[in-house]
């Protein structure tokens, strides 16, 4: 690696690192927060099965599963001004992604849900619950509780996908690094680089589930052995 490259890899840290900070990151956590109230919300409507609000939540999720996150952000983004309705770039992205995700982790708790023993349901009913209850507070939490393993997975694919940003002007990391690939003509090494900081991103966030994984392992033997 000649000097030049060097000097160019070690400048450029910084300049896609400050990005990933006011944009990737909390655009990540923003748009996940919110997909989980989204997916929570669509997937206990659709369990509950509540008439047109459920048929409305089916269409939505068969929609934004069944198209790409990158369409769906050009159609909010650079679409919605055809009709009068202008969105920023920032507030797009967090829709889009919003949704999106909120779409994906709402099929994983609803499943997660019909695998609770409807035993528990009638049960706490018994006890004088009420079907809503007993779904907020005896089932919902034990669902979410046996997913967390796949909505992380959802929250690590949102890092990434993150990337899509950049092509409704969001200067977040990869944008940066296009930025600076304009200027040095050093595509490989610089994408390489931005590449890495994602993936490190990534990794601390694996381990991250690892630990939570472990906590929750650890209580469910507590409880067994209690």
């Amino acid at each position: 690696m000649n000097s030049r490259l060097l000097q160019i890899l070690i400048t450029s840290i910084p300049k896609i690192l400050l990005p990933g900070i006011t944009y990737t990151i909390p655009l990540t956590l923003i748009s996940f927060a919110l997909g989980m109230v989204i997916a929570i919300l669509v997937a206990v409507t659709r369990v509950m099965q509540i008439k047109l609000l459920s048929q409305f939540f089916q269409f939505y999720v068969w929609v934004f599963r069944g198209t790409p996150m990158l369409v769906q952000l050009f159609i909010i983004f650079y679409g919605l001004p055809n009709v009068g309705i202008n969105v920023d770039a920032f507030p797009s992205a967090i829709i889009a992604f919003s949704l999106n995700i909120g779409a994906y982790a709402s099929e994983t708790i609803r499943g997660s849900i019909l695998a609770i023993n409807k035993s528990q349901t009638e049960g706490a009913v018994a006890c004088g619950l009420t079907i809503w209850q007993a779904m907020l507070h005896i089932v919902l939490p034990q669902a979410i509780k046996n997913c967390i393993p796949a909505l992380f997975n959802s929250f690590i694919s949102l890092v990434k996908d993150t990337s899509l940003a950049a092509n409704i002007t969001i200067t977040e990391m990869f944008m940066a690094t296009q930025r600076i690939v304009a200027v040095t003509y050093e595509p490989l090494a610089l994408y390489i680089e931005v590449a890495a900081v994602y993936l490190i991103f990534s990794t601390g966030l694996t381990s991250l589930q690892k630990r939570v994984e472990k906590i929750l392992s650890t209580n469910n033997s507590t409880l067994v052995h209690a």
